[in-house]
């Protein structure tokens, strides 16, 4: 609608009289409301009939028109009247446009004004005069009449006043209609205006405000709407522009005063790119500058609106703007901590909503996961997982790999997490099968991970493995068949390593629940009551060892709790309340008695926790602790049927009709896993296996051709069977022949299980043990050793286990038969390809029988467990022998060099095992001592592996003396990187084995020479003095070999002061110094060796320790059979390290003495044979192997090249010394056996081969 151009406002026909339409009186001030209610009536029908077309009407009507603008009627206080009139006014502008018929710019204002003030009428719908407001709207949208304000210089002021009336009455109650004709009124302002203003900007965003939009959701969805609408049309440019215009000022400049929207820009941007990204195209940019702020609270709150901008649903941000995207991902590595944890955040929502991002996320996502912040790295295991949870292709391995890694992380918080979650994962994926087979194959190595865990020493870590085993893996809900079937196959599908984890938890498991019977035990004592004041008062009489014992038993427990500090005198208190409340005690009892089935488990888990329960603490720390407990002992998956539906599990794979080829597992490979679970459970729960049905089925298994499917069948046999023989004699008389075949043709290991099966679960053994025993005494046969091999299995087993009754036929076996006869001779030619190592199934059948003879000498003198016939001694001079011959007893050079390092580790493993017997440890001589350690020197690497592996079970089960630790020191000598890292360890749990003993028990301080980890430094001590590689005690390079020995021990010994230790250890040493070798005793040059080992030691002590030098709180007691009494008039204050020699040993470099010096000095070279016996015609190198025969050098100092080849086959490559002049030596040490003496002399004469080119 246009003005006309005459500046004079028209007049009316008839010089200025009014006209009213036919039948209306005359309006004026002078009538009352009512009647001016009535009559306006008729002039809006009037007017609403009316068309543009009607030119004589519209120039009757014009002063009504001009009358009806008046100050009357604008200002009138009748809200009717008001109405009426602006339904005329609005009629008045649709009759005559395009030309008004007011022309006053003024004027013009007020009447907008006006009819702008009369649609808040709109507010209530159920008003009567709704409808004409209603009709008032949907005439102003219908003709635009509000477009006619464009041409007035403060039209701005009637459009932001009409929007904010229109936002304000819109609500819940208004149909489509009413908000379609806000929409085409509204939207006609801005999309044919020349222009918005920033108020009328205001007046629309300020409804997308969280705030408003919470208090007025339908003006929310208008502005939303009109937005909508009017960025698709080509004349919003400057409405864009505008926006662009407000958002550079807030976010470039930083202007606040702009808008009074300027604080809540960033709610805006996020709620105009859900409207439509179109709205922003300008505005992005301005972010990516944001994003670079040097404020960090400005950056986060930048990052948190691109988080949900990028990660919006089907938004395609990323794609559309990359240098946006890749300047958010930099915010990953931001140095503010908030911000880096909100893009973590942000990922979870992007890999659910944009998988195509994943790729682009996972770089970074795994920087975070070393992030140093525990938070961030705990937020990026949510986001995996949750994404994973909701569809496991929206993450890819490489996150899955990164959730995998954080399960060692060292925060318990994190490992928590990542475990709890890959659990999750795998109960959805492979327990439920909730996407496939290929999904579940995808993460199947979840469950070999999280068993892995069980490696880890954090007894929060093990707990949390169990929880996850009984509610993840095989989750104890389930019904007893499905419950087992998961068991069976999970068992069949783990890892090696995994099924050693699992059977250690149920070791565990099975240990505590023993101590907390045993703690009952201790519970159940005689009680005395007496009658006082009519109070009866039990008093439980408990003696001074007893409350120990119970103390001792409680600290056991709790050190199997998280924080065992806390634990244990919560465990004080559970077991101050256990003997108070007998009703307890028998529900424990209950629970942990080997017949207690899961159910009842269950049921005696809710009552214990339900006596123990206090309503009115929120928190109870107690309780929770004795959940942890009850968790571990409570025997939720195994019971009788239980055992009965694996047993049934097994006969189904046996015959064919199980569903293992389903389960990806072969039916082999399920038959000897089911068995193998079986044996494992016969050990934890072998009263659960008490029954004719399972029994019978492990006679089948007997019968099966596997090896392995029969041995394990045995070995349940032996666990479960003790009360076969009184109440199942149909199954006793079925077994004992298959014992006795087994026993006589079987495997070695079916035979071994065989011999103990029959001496645990039959009364009359002797005889059983008898019939097995004759026949095979007579049927050895040495030209035959591929028969030898069982029956000296069985033969070594019955004499260890029934001594009394077979050790003087033995004792003719022995001499005769397996010395005289199969020891001491040679029958075969070994393979002569100079391999150092093969595998078990390329060994001569000769030499396995003379390694199980080997065996069969020490389980013969463990069972005597006594040396008065001498047989020890003979025994340990002849593995003394064969460990100088290098395995070679005979010495005629017929046996293989694989089979001699055979020999070498059994005759050394058996001086060991030897060793953990009282009786024969202290007649073995310090030389036999010296020889069996030195087998951790070998040239094999297998052999320095498999002692070194035994040396440790034995030291950390502290069956073997103190003085066997020492043998480690040697280790530092070794090639191979790992196999040094895998002695230091051994060391570390040794160490810490024999602490934690000595403070969990009080007795043991009586033994602290035995014990104390720190008395191990004379025998290291005595062991390098007499170390074959100390020839030259001045010479540099042996200098420093025995110094990196030493400290390989001492670092150990010294990462912490406890107890003024490190002075101790001085004094030690010092003491020593001014003894003798009791070895030796007369040796000057010996002893010299003694005192220049111990000025080593004292010197890395004084280097590495500040506080060495005080004085030592006790002294020092040194083994005498290792040093002699100090001599009162002997004192030893000389320094034997020269200065050259502490300069060698404190920077670990030797000085070159010139060119001469250096072209005759032999190369190092990385292994050594602490027996060399070799002649000269044997001296060649053997390209097949890797191990060799010359002294290394230090650590420190060993050629980098060599260290990067020690692995796999080619370690035991054999080469000689080999000195620049390609001049080939050898060193060998003959051995002489001094037979007037019970322990053997050894004299060491070095001998040099000629040379040879």
């Amino acid at each position: 609608m246009e003005f006309p151009q005459q500046p004079q406002q028209q007049r009316p026909a008839g010089d200025g009289k009014i006209i009213y339409p036919l039948g209306v009186k005359e309006i004026t001030d002078k009538i009352s409301n009512d009647e001016v209610v009535k009559r306006l009536k008729l002039v809006v029908k009037t007017y609403m009939d009316m068309d543009q077309d009607s030119e004589e009407e519209k120039q009757q009507y014009l002063a009504l028109a001009l009358h009806l603008a008046s100050e009357f009627f604008l200002r009138n206080p009748n809200k009717d009247v008001r109405l009426l009139v602006a339904c005329c006014l609005a009629d008045i502008f649709r009759i005559y446009a395009p030309e008004a018929p007011y022309t006053s710019h003024d004027k013009l204002k007020e009447i907008f004004l006006f009819i702008t003030r009369q649609l808040k009428g709109l507010e209530d719908t159920k008003s009567p005069q709704f409808n004409r407001y209603f009709y008032l709207l949907e005439n102003l949208a219908w003709v635009k009449s509000y477009n006619i304000c464009f041409e007035l210089e403060d039209c701005n002021e009637i459009f932001i006043q009409l929007f904010k009336t229109l936002f304000s009455v819109i609500n819940n109650s208004h149909n489509q209609k009413v908000q379609m004709h806000m929409l085409d009124l509204m939207s006609s302002i801005i999309m044919e205006g020349d222009g918005v203003t920033q108020e009328l900007l205001d007046t629309i965003l300020i409804n997308l405000i969280p705030a408003h939009k919470n208090l007025n959701k339908q003006a929310y969805d208008l502005a939303k709407t009109l937005l909508k609408r009017t960025v698709q049309t080509i004349e919003t440019l400057h409405f864009n522009y505008l926006m662009s215009s407000f958002f550079n000022q807030v976010l470039v400049m930083g202007k606040s005063s702009v808008s009074d929207l300027s604080e809540h820009v960033f709610d805006l941007i996020q709620e105009l790119f859900a409207i439509d990204p179109l709205l922003l195209v300008s505005v992005m940019p301005q972010l990516e500058f944001k994003l670079k702020s040097n404020d960090g609270e400005e950056r986060l709150a930048v990052v948190k609106l691109l988080a949900k901008l990028f990660g919006a649903k089907d938004s395609e941000l990323a794609t559309q703007n990359r240098p946006l995207w890749q300047c958010f991902l930099g915010r990953f590595n931001d140095i503010h901590v908030p911000v880096r944890l909100e893009c973590v955040k942000f990922a979870s929502h992007c890999l659910m909503n944009h998988p195509d991002l994943a790729m682009d996320l996972t770089e970074f996502l795994k920087v975070r996961s070393h992030d140093p912040e525990e938070a961030i790295r705990h937020d990026v295991i949510v986001t995996i997982i949750n994404a994973g949870k909701k569809d496991l292709n929206l993450v890819n391995d490489q996150l899955l790999g990164f959730v995998r890694e954080r399960m060692l992380d060292k925060r318990w918080r994190v490992r928590k997490e990542a475990m709890m979650g890959l659990a999750q994962l795998y109960k959805k994926y492979c327990l439920h099968h909730e996407a496939g087979k290929e999904s579940a194959l995808k993460i199947s190595w979840i469950k070999d991970k999280l068993l892995h865990i069980y490696y880890q020493n954090s007894i929060d870590d093990k707990l949390l493995v169990e929880k996850i085993f009984a509610q993840y893996m095989v989750p104890h809900s389930l019904e007893t068949e499905e419950k087992m079937k998961c068991m069976y196959y999970l068992y069949a599908c783990l890892d090696t390593n995994a099924v050693k984890a699992l059977n250690e938890m149920w070791k565990c498991q099975n240990m505590l629940r023993g101590l907390v019977r045993e703690l009952l035990d201790l519970h159940k004592l005689p009680t005395v009551m007496t009658n006082k004041n009519l109070t009866v008062v039990f008093l439980f009489l408990q003696s001074e060892a007893n409350t120990t014992a119970m103390f001792g038993k409680l600290m056991t427990i709790a050190k199997n709790l998280p924080d065992p500090g806390k634990a244990q005198d919560f465990m004080k208190k559970f077991n101050q309340v256990l003997g108070e409340d007998e009703k307890l005690r028998l529900q424990l009892e209950q629970l942990i008695s080997p017949t207690c089935s899961c159910k009842q488990a269950e049921q005696c888990v809710r009552e214990i926790t339900r006596k123990l329960t206090f309503p009115k603490q929120p928190t109870n720390p107690f309780l929770e602790m004795v959940k942890f407990l009850l968790e571990r002992i409570a025997p939720v998956h195994i019971d009788s049927e239980a055992i009965s539906a694996l047993v049934k599990l097994l006969n189904k794979s046996i015959e064919g009709t199980a569903d293992d080829e389903d389960e990806g597992v072969t039916p082999d490979t399920a038959i000897r896993a089911g068995l193998e679970l079986l044996k494992v459970l016969s050990f934890t729960h072998p009263t659960a296996f008490h029954s004719a049905e399972t029994y019978e089925s492990l006679l089948q298994c007997l019968k099966m051709e596997d090896d392995k499917v029969a041995e394990a069948a045995i070995q349940i046999f032996r666990n479960t069977g003790q009360k076969i023989e009184t109440e199942l004699p149909q199954i006793r008389s079925t077994l004992i022949p298959v014992l006795h075949q087994k026993a006589k043709r079987g495997t070695p290991h079916q035979a071994k299980q065989a011999v103990h099966c029959i001496h645990a679960i039959f009364h009359n053994k002797e005889v059983q043990l008898a019939q097995i025993f004759e026949p095979l005494s007579r049927s050895l046969n040495a030209d035959v050793p591929e028969q030898l091999i069982t029956p000296l299995v069985s033969l070594g087993h019955i004499s260890m286990l029934a001594p009394d009754q077979f050790a003087s036929p033995m004792k003719s076996i022995v001499a005769n038969f397996i010395v005289k006869d199969l020891l001491m001779n040679d029958r075969s030619v070994g393979n002569k390809n100079g391999r150092l190592w093969t595998a078990d199934d390329e060994v001569s059948p000769e030499v396995l029988a003379k390694v199980q003879a080997i065996k069969l000498l020490v389980r013969w003198l463990l069972g005597m467990k006594n040396n008065q016939s001498k047989s020890a001694n003979s025994t340990l001079r002849l593995l003394s022998a064969m460990l100088v011959s290098e395995g070679d007893l005979t010495e005629q050079k017929k046996i293989s060099k694989s089979d001699m390092s055979r020999l070498r580790l059994a005759a050394g493993s058996a001086i060991m095992k030897l060793a953990q017997e009282p009786c024969y440890h202290d007649i073995i001589t310090p030389e036999q001592f010296q020889l069996c350690g030195l087998v951790i020197n070998d040239e094999c690497y297998q052999v320095r592996q498999i002692f070194a592996q035994k040396l440790h079970l034995a030291l950390v089960k502290l069956l073997l003396p103190l003085e066997y630790m020492a043998v480690f020191a040697l280790c530092a000598k070794d090639p191979v990187k790992e196999r040094r890292a895998h002695a230091r360890q051994c060391l570390l749990k040794n160490i810490s084995v024999r602490r934690e003993y000595i403070k969990q028990n009080p007795m043991a301080h009586e033994k602290l020479l035995s014990l104390l980890p720190e008395y191990v430094v004379p025998y290291m001590i005595h062991l390098l003095a007499h170390d074959p590689d100390l020839t030259k005690p001045q010479d540099l390079e042996q200098l420093r070999d025995i110094k990196e020995c030493l400290w390989f021990m001492l670092e150990v010994l010294m990462t912490k002061n406890e107890n003024n230790s490190h002075s101790f250890l001085r004094k030690m040493v010092e003491n020593i110094k001014q003894t003798k070798d009791a070895q030796v005793p007369d040796d000057p040059k010996a002893n010299e060796k003694l005192y220049i080992v111990c000025d080593v030691a004292l010197f890395v002590i004084a280097n590495k320790s500040t506080s060495c030098h005080l004085d030592s709180p006790k002294d020092p007691v040194l083994p005498s059979k290792f040093f002699t009494p100090p001599d009162k008039d002997f004192i030893n204050d000389k320094e034997y390290l020269s200065p050259e020699a502490k300069i060698v040993l404190q920077t670990g470099k030797i000085q070159q003495t010139g060119v001469l010096g250096a072209v005759n000095k032999p190369l190092t070279v990385t292994a050594r044979r602490p027996y060399i016996k070799t002649p000269t015609s044997d001296t060649v190198s053997n390209a097949s192997t890797n191990s060799q025969p010359s002294s290394p050098a230090t650590n420190k100092s060993r050629d980098m090249s060599s260290e990067a080849s020690e692995t796999g086959a080619r370690e035991n490559e054999e080469n000689p010394v080999i000195t620049k002049a390609g001049v080939v030596k050898k060193v060998r040490y003959i051995f002489h056996v001094n037979t007037k003496n019970q322990g053997s002399e050894l004299v060491q004469r070095k001998i040099k081969n000629p040379e040879m080119k």
